[in-house]
């Protein structure tokens, strides 16, 4: 459990210097939305964000929540996660991870592939720019749906 608060609070730590390089002022809506986002291991959309913050923070607005997302992915401080849903989901990881989605529940499980992510780039696209993030989601049924 400490080592689980120490990196907490070390990620806490980097995102107000985060801020603070990207002159964004460190609210205190901000520092929630966040903590709850650096906790959270389900990649959480606004609307689960802002049912677990209320409880901490009752004058937080839906709204505070939908924005303080944008601004802080904006930034490049979370990530938006790309899923079948339409509803954007989040998550405060930000090492290099892909995504396998659950087509019936909908569940984002974080894994890393090494073989991913050194592999060329195919010659299609190589003369196309700088690759800047691979990002590989893997889609299908989890176990858990799968019976």
């Amino acid at each position: 459990m400490a080592m689980i608060k120490n990196a907490l609070s070390q990620m806490m730590t980097e995102f107000e210097a985060a801020c603070r390089e990207a002159e964004l002022k460190v609210t205190h809506q901000r520092l929630e939305v966040y903590r709850e986002l650096a906790q959270a291991t389900d990649h959480p959309s606004a609307e689960m964000l802002y049912k677990r913050i209320i409880k901490r923070l009752p004058t937080i607005s839906l709204d505070t929540v939908y924005r303080t997302l944008a601004t802080l992915e904006k930034h490049k401080l979370i990530t938006r996660v790309q899923t079948l849903e339409s509803q954007a989901r989040y998550e405060a990881k930000m090492v290099s991870h892909h995504h396998a989605v659950c087509g019936k529940c909908g569940t984002i499980t974080d894994f890393s592939w090494e073989i991913f992510d050194e592999v060329r780039i195919p010659a299609e696209i190589a003369g196309w720019g700088k690759v800047v993030k691979r990002n590989a989601v893997l889609e299908g049924i989890c176990r858990a749906c799968a019976g």
